[in-house]
């Protein structure tokens, strides 16, 4: 390692918006990569652990979602006066309706169910090709999320930081680790090898690099525009939060651990958006 970087690349600072929103995006990526390399050492891991664990990624996510989505939004329509609120908001409500129409048409598998069980439009699909599709579906706004934060850095007047975007880029990849355990262990215990059941683990993240390269570029394309891609990018954390992280840590048995994890992850994003940021 030296000043400039590793093998003489720029500091990431320097990377500019697309090249950061790309290089979040993998290290969001290697999160779900190495949740998932745990099949080469173990087909189990204690579901209180994966709680906790998924409980403090939903916590940074809320919190991420606030400090370094919504509150930069509302900055940023300085210019609407007393309705600064509105770009934001907008972007959410379309981003509610989006998700809610991708959810609805895509078919969608908790973790612990049979596949027959998948809600959406009806499939003949593989349990495994579920699976992945269920990550996926959340890891694509998350990227999108991801690129919109690094793509507002790239805007001089605004008020995201480097240190707030890396921060949500920690947060995702932390949140991707039991995501990676999620998809791989089960097929580790269904008799996949390691070596595949690791393969299809951490697949399910493969979208990040390319969702975030393309929220970076949306965010890049116009600065009236921004207000409303970083609400719609933070209405996207939610509801995955909301709709997929919170239920699935609350129906495990360990309902008061991952409420703590929740509170504690969400605590600690606020500290470093804030000392940070």
């Amino acid at each position: 390692m030296t000043a400039g970087g590793i093998a003489g690349l720029p500091p990431f600072a320097e990377w500019g918006p697309i090249g950061q929103s790309f290089g979040a995006g993998l290290v969001s990526w290697s999160g779900t990569a190495l949740g998932a390399s745990l099949v080469f050492f173990t087909a189990r891991v204690h579901q209180g652990f994966l709680d906790v664990v998924l409980g403090f990624a939903g916590g940074v996510m809320l919190a991420a979602s606030f400090w370094s989505l919504l509150h930069p939004a509302i900055e940023l329509s300085a210019d609407y006066g007393p309705w600064r609120w509105l770009p934001a908001s907008a972007g959410i409500l379309l981003g509610i309706v989006f998700l809610h129409v991708t959810d609805q048409v895509l078919p969608r598998l908790q973790l612990a169910a049979p596949a027959k069980e998948a809600k959406g439009l009806s499939s003949h699909w593989r349990r495994t090709t579920l699976l992945i599709l269920a990550i996926a579906l959340h890891n694509i706004p998350e990227g999108l999320a991801l690129g919109v934060v690094f793509g507002a850095i790239g805007d001089g007047a605004s008020p995201v930081s480097l240190a707030a975007a890396v921060g949500l880029m920690a947060g995702i990849a932390f949140h991707n680790l039991p995501e990676g355990m999620a998809v791989a262990l089960p097929l580790r215990r269904e008799g996949l090898s390691p070596l595949r059941s690791f393969l299809y683990g951490q697949i399910s993240a493969a979208v990040e690099p390319l969702a975030a390269v393309a929220g970076a570029a949306a965010a890049l394309t116009a600065r009236a525009v921004l207000p409303y891609a970083m609400g719609f990018a933070a209405s996207a954390m939610l509801y995955v939060v909301v709709r997929e992280v919170i239920p699935e840590t609350q129906l495990s048995g360990h309902p008061v651990a991952a409420t703590l994890g929740i509170m504690l992850g969400f605590t600690l994003m606020m500290a470093l958006s804030v000392s940070l940021g």
